[in-house]
């Protein structure tokens, strides 16, 4: 089912171009969360062509998605639940702090998230996660 409003991780936005239109939902969103890991990228590019592709995808994000969701009070609470979540499921919330919080404020917005990373997110409540498929012919 394709839902009419989604919030995209990190990875989806990065990976956009191996997905088909009907496999994100129809207004797709990116959290503030997302757009600080994108635009970390240039800073650390050490090569002029990987750091003007990096700020491509920055700048692509901006336009593409609008107004990213904040990370905000209820994204805050809602982390606390996925980082217990997390940990009881036997992983630890910092080995992937930003997909958590981007999970979190998917949760708290009440917005499916899509992901690549579906599987480290397994065990998180009150989340709808939509697995990405993997890489065509992997």
């Amino acid at each position: 089912m394709r839902h009419e409003k989604g919030v995209l991780d990190t990875s989806a936005v990065l990976r956009l171009h191996e997905l088909e239109p009907d496999e994100l939902p129809i207004d797709a969103a990116i959290t503030t969360v997302t757009l600080a890991e994108l635009s970390v990228g240039p800073l650390l590019a050490q090569d002029d062509g990987v750091r003007a592709a990096r700020l491509s995808q920055v700048q692509r994000a901006e336009t593409d998605y609008g107004e990213p969701i904040p990370f905000g009070v209820e994204a805050a609470r809602a982390f606390a639940q996925v980082a217990a979540d997390l940990r009881g499921s036997g992983r630890k919330p910092t080995a992937r702090a930003f997909d958590a919080l981007i999970a979190a404020t998917a949760k708290a917005a009440g917005l499916p998230l899509y992901t690549f990373h579906a599987v480290d997110l397994r065990g998180v409540t009150g989340l709808d996660i939509v697995a990405l498929p993997p890489e065509r012919g992997a």
